[in-house]
């Protein structure tokens, strides 16, 4: 099996990286040929997935190297246009193998299904009502998709609550759906459609919404990792990580960036599979809300030998199979990248992925600050768009740094004092 810490990785020239991710995931010259090519979408393709298509737009598609889950080494395609964050990824991932990696886990892929059930004489008798014809409701939304059932998903659950409003009293009622390797939204969507008329029937109470929650509290990934303390540069170093993480813990106003950090790598493994953002993001500040005040998404500590032990757990409604995922065909090569893995074996790449952005994110905090490594990439686009080409873009670039006067006005400078000595 090939190994993911690719020493001098961000020194190589785009074709040369891709040269290295053709070997290690078995890459075809079609998919190369694709990969290099803007976006990788046709036209006719955009406009099967969306309606009133006018073009295409596209995002780099970078590699963190270095990662190490489950004994398994991966190279995990990133999407996103902020700068820095797929060399943080690498480098906490780095740190993280000293120790062995990351250690994943999650739960079975159920997604919930929600009814609304209002205009009901007695709320709780009708809640009693359902529950005791659960299993026909449960056979009732099986049969929309014996494919699923098949495979081993299916409705599995129903959970049914009285739920007060400012305009009354509503029941409130949980389809839970095992949906394998698909994120799932289509098949509670139907099956909430099809039991609602039973649901009816048996309260004698009308349904109005039927549709997926982006809460998925029975859908969780999970992911550890300790990092040496002489990785992370020493006790000192240590301490002010967890000083950041308390702070977060302490303030939600630090706690929405911190927990920002975090979607920050799962939301480009997101963009590079072509899987719900959305979804994600609303499912994981709701899910860092539900004990009352706003939390962050992971946990740290120290270990009693010194080091810095981390922690994640976040819902992923994530798929595989079906929808964009299946179509777009950079998301498929992506996905070959990953190694194929199951929508749960996805989703918890996803929260390794945070949890390394997370530690990268706090560790810059604690040292030199969060501006050192953003500052190098985003000097380059300044650079560019004062006009700047070829060598004279790194030129530009540096003097900004080393100058540490980061603007368009002063790339212009940089660069009329350079075109007239050449």
């Amino acid at each position: 099996m090939p190994r993911s810490d690719i020493s001098g990785f961000y020194r190589l020239s785009p074709e040369e990286r891709l040269k290295l991710v053709k070997e290690f995931a078995g890459l075809d010259d079609a998919e190369v040929e694709l990969l290099q090519r803007s976006g990788g979408l046709s036209l006719q393709q955009a406009d099967r997935m969306i309606e009133n298509v006018i073009g295409i737009t596209s995002f780099p598609v970078g590699i963190a190297t270095n990662f190490l889950i489950n004994g398994r080494d991966y190279l995990i395609p990133m999407v996103i246009e902020e700068p820095s964050v797929v060399a943080a990824a690498s480098n906490a991932a780095k740190m993280a193998r000293v120790r062995g990696g990351f250690q994943t886990e999650s739960t079975l892929p159920v997604m919930i299904g929600q009814i609304q059930l209002v205009d009901v004489e007695d709320p709780v008798v009708a809640k009693e009502k359902i529950i005791r014809e659960r299993g026909r409701i449960l056979a009732k939304a099986n049969e929309q998709d014996p494919v699923l059932v098949k495979l081993g998903g299916g409705a599995v659950g129903l959970d049914v609550r009285v739920l007060s409003s400012r305009t009354g009293p509503m029941v409130i009622i949980h389809l839970l759906v095992d949906v394998r390797d698909a994120m799932g939204a289509n098949v509670i969507n139907t099956m909430c459609e099809a039991v609602a008329p039973m649901i009816e029937e048996i309260t004698g109470g009308r349904v109005f919404l039927r549709i997926v929650s982006n809460l998925a509290v029975h859908r969780l990934a999970r992911a550890r990792a300790v990092f040496a303390k002489e990785a992370l540069g020493g006790e000192e170093v240590v301490d002010g990580i967890l000083k950041a993480y308390e702070f977060a813990a302490a303030d939600p106003f630090r706690c929405a960036t911190h927990n920002k950090g975090i979607m920050n790598g799962v939301i480009a493994v997101a963009l590079a599979t072509l899987n719900d953002t959305r979804a994600l993001e609303a499912g994981a500040h709701a899910y860092a809300a539900m004990g009352g005040g706003y939390r962050p998404l992971s946990h740290w500590s120290r270990t009693p030998e010194g080091d810095l032990a981390g922690s994640i757990e976040l819902p992923v409604a994530v798929g595989v199979i079906g929808g964009a995922t299946a179509v777009h065909p950079i998301a498929k090569i992506c996905r070959k990248i990953l190694g194929m893995p199951s929508a749960r074996q996805l989703g918890e790449i996803m929260a390794a992925v945070g949890l390394a952005n997370n530690l990268a994110a706090m560790r810059a905090l604690a040292t030199e600050g969060i501006q050192a490594g953003h500052l190098k990439l985003h000097a380059k686009n300044i650079a560019v768009t004062a006009g700047a080409e070829g060598e004279f873009i790194d030129i530009v670039a540096r003097r900004m740094i080393e100058e540490k006067k980061v603007s368009y006005d002063r790339a212009v400078a940089i660069l009329k004092e350079l075109k007239s000595q050449s």
